[in-house]
C-alpha cells in the first residue's frame, strides 16, 4: 500500500525491482492530464523517499543493536578467558578450545613515517567544500570548475 494512489498505468512503466523507467515512451504518452501525471509521479517520489528514510532509521537502530550484542559477547569472552585460564571446556551444549594466531600490533612509540612506502596505505580525496570556497574567492585549479545545477524540491 502506498501513501498516495498511484495510477496503475504509471506503475507498469517502472521496473518494480530496480526503479528504472522501463517504458519512457509509454509513460510520456499515457492518456491522462499532464498535471495528474506529474502529480502522481511527484507523490510517488515523496512516498519512496519516506520509505527510504524509514529504512535508513531502522538500519541505524539495527546497527546499534548489533554493536551492543557484539560488545556484550566480547565482554563475556574476556570473562570466560579469565575464568577458564587457558583450560578447555566441553559439555553437551558447547565446546571451548584455543588456537594460536599471529597479528601485528603497534607499540605506543610506533611512527608510521619509519615504514617503507610499500607498507603504507594512503587515500587521497579532494576536499570539495574548501575547493568550492577557493574558486569563489578567485583561485583557479586545472580541470576543476563550478557547475550550476537545478535541484528538484518535492513537498
Amino acid at each position: 500500500m502506498t501513501l498516495y494512489e498511484i495510477s496503475q498505468e504509471i506503475l507498469e512503466c517502472i521496473d518494480q525491482e530496480t526503479g528504472e523507467v522501463i517504458d519512457e515512451e509509454r509513460l510520456t504518452a499515457l492518456n491522462m492530464a499532464f498535471d495528474q501525471k506529474v502529480s502522481n509521479v511527484a507523490c510517488w517520489i515523496k512516498d519512496l523517499l519516506a520509505e527510504a528514510e524509514a529504512i535508513k532509521t531502522e538500519k541505524q537502530n539495527l546497527a546499534r543493536r548489533q554493536q551492543v550484542c557484539e560488545n556484550k559477547a566480547e565482554s563475556l569472552k574476556k570473562w570466560l578467558a579469565f575464568a577458564l585460564n587457558g583450560e578447555k571446556f566441553k559439555d553437551a551444549r558447547c565446546s571451548i578450545s584455543y588456537r594460536k594466531s599471529t597479528s601485528v600490533a603497534f607499540r605506543e612509540d610506533f611512527n608510521i613515517d619509519t615504514l617503507p612506502e610499500e607498507f603504507k596505505k594512503v587515500t587521497v580525496e579532494p576536499r570539495k567544500t574548501e575547493i568550492k570556497n577557493a574558486i569563489k574567492g578567485g583561485t583557479e585549479f586545472d580541470g576543476v570548475v563550478l557547475e550550476e545545477k537545478t535541484n528538484m524540491v518535492i513537498q
